[in-house]
């Protein structure tokens, strides 16, 4: 059976039957109908195989990027296999602005729109026109606006009634010509009218100063979604524990899953070989050849412990795979 442990970034010594990897969809295709039970992966870096998977896993290299322009936008397609940061990079070079507070965020180009994901008061659902996918049972190719997309809080409809059902091959990106910066987060909010690569370094060192290299410490990033709360809820909490960070939202308010986890006594703490990272709390970290028991265990602690003591719950962000496939706490 072969090693998954440098397919995903926690580097869990997990295996699985079969190993594919494929750069057409139609040979994906091939493959997927050939196995009965089988996983879709990307960059493995929000996936974590918790036990052996006994089925086929499936690794897409899906490579290309194309180019046209509006009079008001860059539009660049991309296919899904294609690095995240690495296509941020490109973009910025040729001067297509709009993706640099993403920058550094791992994983492919098509984990993108499934997991709609954002950092710095940026979300990529702002930046996608259309997302091309194929049916997995019929093969049929459909395209879906990124308006119908269902886009939500690290959430989609390829998270939804869609989950398992496709494979996104391409992302199309509308770009604005005309460059506004976003800088309304943290430490982005004390540049002082900046250029698009500035943002994109500022971002890359604030992302290397907070989260471990998952090549020198296995991780999966960030572990728990943030929790939106009622107002209500919220405004209890400030009145019980002082000064609490919160973010209006249309749905209520986001806290800060690290600022729970951190008051609930879980920064440095270890559980078997899984610790609770010392400086950034949101990341469980393989920390000595961790077990995936470990994880459950660390992750069910932290989820149990939040809860009674704020009346809160914390729901992972990382994907969980047992030897049947995705599975939740």
């Amino acid at each position: 059976m072969p090693s998954l442990q440098t397919h995903h970034s926690f580097h869990l010594p997990a295996r699985c039957q079969g190993i594919h990897h494929f750069s057409s969809s139609d040979r994906f295709l091939d493959l997927w109908h050939s196995s009965a039970t089988n996983y879709l992966l990307g960059g493995g870096s929000n996936t974590l195989f918790l036990q052996d998977f006994d089925g086929q896993v499936f690794i897409n290299t899906l490579k290309g990027v194309s180019y046209r322009e509006t009079k008001n936008s860059h539009i660049v397609t991309v296919a899904s296999g294609e690095n995240w940061h690495e296509l941020v990079t490109r973009c910025l070079a040729q001067g297509w602005y709009g993706l640099e507070n993403l920058a550094l965020i791992p994983g492919s180009v098509g984990a993108s729109p499934i997991q709609n994901i954002g950092a710095y008061g940026v979300e990529v659902e702002n930046v996608i026109a259309a997302v091309e996918y194929r049916d997995i049972e019929t093969g049929e190719t459909s395209e879906r606006l990124g308006s119908e997309c269902e886009f939500g809080y690290r959430d989609s409809v390829f998270k939804g009634k869609l989950a398992g059902k496709t494979l996104i091959t391409h992302v199309t990106f509308e770009l604005p010509k005309r460059y506004q910066p976003v800088v309304t987060y943290g430490d982005l909010a004390k540049l002082d009218n900046p250029t698009a690569s500035e943002i994109y370094d500022t971002v890359i060192a604030i992302r290397q100063s907070k989260l471990p290299d998952p090549d020198v410490l296995g991780n999966a990033g960030s572990f728990f979604k943030n929790p939106v709360i009622p107002q209500t809820q919220y405004n209890e909490l400030v009145s019980r524990h002082g000064q609490v960070p919160g973010f209006d939202t249309e749905a209520g308010v986001k806290v800060p899953a690290a600022w729970f986890i951190d008051r609930s006594g879980f920064k440095g703490k270890t559980v078997g070989g899984v610790r609770c990272h010392p400086d950034q709390p949101l990341v469980l970290t393989n920390a000595n050849d961790a077990s995936g028991d470990d994880v459950i265990t660390m992750a069910k602690l932290i989820m149990q412990t939040v809860y009674e003591k704020y009346a809160v719950s914390l729901e992972p962000e990382v994907r969980l795979v047992g030897s049947a496939g995705a599975i939740t706490l």
